[in-house]
């Protein structure tokens, strides 16, 4: 085999994964879901870049504007390319498990084929997925999580380490990979990558994948207001703190003068509930309302309202905003040349 053609086959598989087989895509890099950041415009942009953009369907409706299935075909009138969608199974509530399940049915109908699924069993969407010859990824933290979700027949992981914005996971990415590393299913690194170096330390590892929110956050075509993008450019890992405030578990936040007025730690009362069996649920709904409101003002409205932006460590490697196209094919680039 010619020299010039071996490296251009190795260069190439750094970037042909399992992940990239399953899902029919270029770069196996993933815009994940965003509440409330994930706007149709910077979805369709990890999409057409090469990657895949994950649809959140509370910020696509709440925070966006759009009814879920003409949201979905505008972002198919900005892109030919897979698209995926965010379905978060928690179970606390049955008025919200419902209105999950249909917009599951609404995607399903309008083509999307890539689900990752979050915070409970995945079981009923893989059942609906599957039915239509499609991809279930779950999120987790820990191996238990994971073989739960393998009995329930998911496709791969997405592995959520303790660098991740949101709600973070406890182990490294090296940990978890450790822990994960012999399961038989594609694994995807979620946390803590903001640049190329740490895009090629993941596929180094043994990761099929990488998931990044906060990078996505700092790009043109993300709608959140400047104030988040500019505190995401001027954070350091430092700066990310994690703030039982918002949902009475941990999240990672930045830390910003309200956040050091009003504290990260939930009250008394809070936890106390939070530990009833029945209060828990009161609990959980509580914030998650809350929640909705808190963060949804964050990002469209800046610092002049007191509330959270939500961040992982990655910030250390981000220092500019970017159209998302961009900066998925400058890591791309940047892997083919490593293994060249």
């Amino acid at each position: 085999m010619p020299v010039q053609s071996a490296l251009r086959r190795r260069a190439m598989s750094k970037l042909q994964t399992r992940f990239t087989e399953q899902v029919g895509i270029e770069v196996p890099l993933i815009c994940g879901a965003m509440y409330p950041c994930s706007n149709p415009e910077l979805i369709a942009a990890a999409s057409e870049a090469g990657g895949i953009g994950i649809i959140q369907p509370i910020s696509m409706m709440f925070v966006h504007d759009h009814k879920l299935r003409e949201g979905i075909r505008y972002i198919k009138t900005l892109t030919d390319k897979p698209i995926g969608f965010n379905a978060l199974v928690e179970a606390s509530s049955e008025i919200y498990m419902n209105r999950m399940k249909n917009w599951v049915d609404i995607a399903l109908e309008e083509g999307v084929r890539f689900f990752i699924s979050a915070l409970g069993a995945p079981d009923w969407v893989v059942e609906k997925v599957h039915a239509y010859g499609g991809i279930v990824y779950h999120d987790v933290t820990e191996r238990k999580y994971a073989e739960r979700a393998l009995e329930a027949g998911v496709d791969g992981l997405i592995s959520v380490n303790n660098r991740a914005g949101g709600h973070a996971g406890k182990k490294s990415p090296q940990e978890l990979y450790d822990e994960l590393g012999d399961l038989g299913v594609p694994l995807i690194c979620a946390g803590g990558i903001g640049s190329e170096d740490k895009f090629i330390e993941a596929l180094d590892m043994g990761f099929d994948g990488v998931q990044m929110g906060t990078r996505f956050i700092a790009t043109t075509e993300c709608q959140a207001h400047d104030d988040y993008k500019q505190a995401i450019l001027e954070a350091d890992a430092r700066d990310i703190v994690l703030t039982e405030k918002i949902s009475g578990v941990p999240v990672a936040v930045i830390k910003t003068p309200y956040v050091e007025k009003v504290g990260t730690k939930a009250g008394f009362i809070a936890k106390k509930l939070l530990k009833h069996p029945k209060g828990k649920h009161l609990m959980r709904t509580y914030y998650s309302l809350k929640s909705l409101f808190q963060l949804k003002n964050a990002s469209l409205q800046g610092m002049n309202y007191k509330d959270y932006f939500q961040a992982g460590r990655s910030v250390a490697g981000i220092d500019r905003i970017e159209p998302a196209g961009d900066i998925i094919r400058r890591f791309a680039a940047a892997a083919r040349e490593e293994a060249a």
